[in-house]
């Protein structure tokens, strides 16, 4: 393990480590600019500062082969379908991969927003001298390593089941996604060959969408650690300040003049921060904002796909009245009751659920609103008593 881990840090050693502001910055995005770095793609400009001629070399590389394989899948549905499914399964695809690269670019055109809010927390010198801030820090720094292994390990996870179904299903040489080469690998001897390209272009691919919400995940934690930490500021301004003056009561102590200038001096201090946090929010908003739109977009596109080919399982009962039962082969002995029965499976609504528990329809998720509105005016209600 120990020798992974150095490995790790070896082939992973970039100059945004080297540029960065701090330890506050390096703690959080330290794995961010490790993963952004092997994945090539100089995303936000965290792998920006490497300018060596290989390293170059290899992201060109990497670009351009997420672009070719992205453009294979366009070039196949456009060409190879022979169905209305098969062009639904190849735009689910298409769409995640463009709505990536449109976030991508987007992120892009304001990597200084974000190199900005890395920065933040050093910056803005916010006090974690006590062993309670410490404490809260600490949590934060652990909670976005963990949230950032959880996302990567469950993406990795996929992305094996993707590997592998080419190779087990009942289709002869198959490939994970609809994807046309150039030339035809239907054969013993090209396939292998075709393969191992297409899953080193489809890891680098599934790869580069994955490390765009790494990055979006790493920083609003480092927005939310730095307002926890501000908030515990807030709370202990009083005893934070007192601390210079012993064997005073608080009574005296607001009628002291040099308390009262420590004390004005601190909550202006904690009013610009919180104005700089503020900004940085707004800031980290705008930049979110029409990804997001975009996203939402493109959740609702795939819905729509997901919930026609699902809708078409009410076609059999259409299908089985115009079989020509009419022609007498009602009359043979157990058709008419399968066919019944075929009738009134058909009949009932498919839909999606959620695990099961509730049907996705736009009740159920005006409901669902309502009720996470309720549980927080209550949670909101008893912090407050």
């Amino acid at each position: 393990m120990v020798f992974l881990t150095s490995l790790w840090r070896a082939i992973t050693h970039t100059k945004a480590l080297e540029e960065s502001s701090g330890e506050m910055e390096t703690t959080f995005f330290e794995t961010v600019y490790r993963i952004t770095y092997i994945a090539g793609t100089f995303i936000l400009g965290l792998s920006k500062s490497d300018h060596s001629f290989f390293y170059k070399l290899y992201s060109n590389t990497v670009k351009l082969m997420i672009a070719t394989f992205m453009l294979g899948e366009v070039w196949y549905m456009l060409t190879y379908v022979s169905s209305l499914d098969i062009v639904i399964e190849q735009m689910n695809v298409i769409v995640i991969q463009g709505m990536a690269l449109f976030r991508y670019r987007y992120m892009r055109m304001h990597e200084r927003v974000y190199k900005r809010l890395a920065t933040s927390m050093q910056i803005s010198n916010l006090d974690t001298s006590t062993p309670a801030r410490k404490a809260l820090l600490e949590t934060w720094m652990k909670r976005s390593e963990t949230y950032l292994k959880l996302m990567l390990g469950l993406g990795s996870l996929t992305l094996a089941a993707w590997y592998v179904y080419p190779l087990v299903d009942d289709i002869e040489y198959n490939l994970t996604v609809g994807l046309r080469l150039g030339v035809d690998f239907s054969r013993p001897s090209r396939y292998p060959i075709a393969y191992t390209i297409h899953i080193v272009a489809f890891h680098y691919t599934a790869f580069f969408i994955i490390v765009n919400d790494v990055i979006m995940q790493a920083h609003l934690i480092h927005l939310v650690c730095q307002y926890t930490v501000l908030a515990d500021c807030f709370e202990n301004i009083l005893v934070d300040c007192e601390k210079h003056f012993k064997g005073l009561t608080r009574d005296q102590l607001v009628r002291d003049s040099r308390f009262r200038e420590v004390y004005i001096s601190r909550l202006g201090l904690l009013v610009g921060q919180h104005k700089k946090i503020l900004m940085h929010t707004m800031e980290l908003r705008k930049t979110l904002s029409p990804p997001m739109l975009g996203q939402v977009a493109a959740s609702g596109l795939q819905i729509c796909f997901a919930g026609y080919q699902v809708a078409m399982s009410e076609n059999i009962s259409n299908a089985l009245y115009c079989s020509g039962w009419e022609c007498g082969v009602a009359t043979m002995p157990g058709v008419r009751a399968r066919f019944l029965l075929v009738l009134t499976r058909a009949s009932k609504p498919l839909v999606l659920t959620a695990g099961g528990i509730t049907d996705l329809s736009l009740n159920s998720y005006s409901n669902l609103v309502k009720t996470s509105y309720s549980a927080l005016t209550v949670l909101l209600r008893l912090r407050h008593e």
